[in-house]
Order: structure tokens, then C-alpha cells, then sequence
């Protein structure tokens, strides 16, 4: 069964940081395009980084580069996603995603999506 299973979201104060795991199984991601997404209160879904199977970061919100950063651990077959000095603007649903090549970040359509966890910051 393909799955996309994220986990540490949770609530914290800003400042303060979190990392985010998303474990694939039906597969690997090596040969795999992963992008982070996130949905705010009232918003739509909007890319936030991507990182291509080539290791390329490919950012989509300004405000998050220097903060956040995307690794793999091909053994885990788990990405992450490293969020520091959490803003409150930085509350969401985050969802990771996967694309296969030959698509890379910014395709249309990603093959496979999370469930989403949700990060709150708030003091």
C-alpha cells in the first residue's frame, strides 16, 4: 500500500522550532521530487519548499528561507521538514508531497499527499 504518513505537528511558541516527518511506504523516495505545502486558517493550499531527487531547494514563500529546510533519510525512507524560529503567519495544516521523475517541484499534479499535520504557534 503507497502511503505518505506525516507526524510532529503540534503547538508551540514562536521562536521556538519543530521537525516535521513524512514516512513514505509502497515505495522510495529516492527517485522523488518532495514538496511541503500548507494550508492556513481561511486560505487556500500553497507550496512552501520543495526539494528535488537531485537535492535542489526550490522555495515558494520568501518569509521561510534561512528557517526552514527539507532532508531525507533514504535508510528511513522519511523525509523532514526543519522549522525554526516559528512565526504565529507560520500556523497550518502542512502536507508533504512526492512527485516522480521526470516531474520535479513545481509540477501540476504531485503523485502522492499526506494526511497533513497541523502546527500552531502562538504565544
Amino acid at each position: 500500500q503507497v502511503e505518505l504518513v506525516e507526524s510532529g505537528g503540534g503547538s508551540v511558541q514562536p521562536g521556538a522550532s519543530l521537525r516535521l516527518s513524512c514516512a513514505a511506504s509502497g515505495f522510495t523516495l529516492d527517485d522523488y521530487a518532495i514538496g511541503w505545502f500548507r494550508q492556513a486558517p481561511g486560505k487556500e493550499r500553497e507550496p512552501v519548499l520543495c526539494k528535488t531527487s537531485s537535492d535542489r531547494m526550490v522555495y515558494y514563500v520568501d518569509s521561510v528561507k534561512g528557517r526552514f529546510s527539507i532532508s531525507r533519510d533514504n535508510a528511513k525512507n522519511t523525509v523532514y521538514l526543519q522549522m525554526n524560529s516559528l512565526k504565529p503567519e507560520d500556523t497550518a495544516v502542512y502536507y508533504c508531497a512526492v512527485v516522480a521523475a521526470p516531474f520535479t517541484c513545481g509540477s501540476p499534479a504531485y503523485d502522492f499527499w499526506g494526511q497533513g499535520t497541523r502546527v500552531t504557534v502562538s504565544s
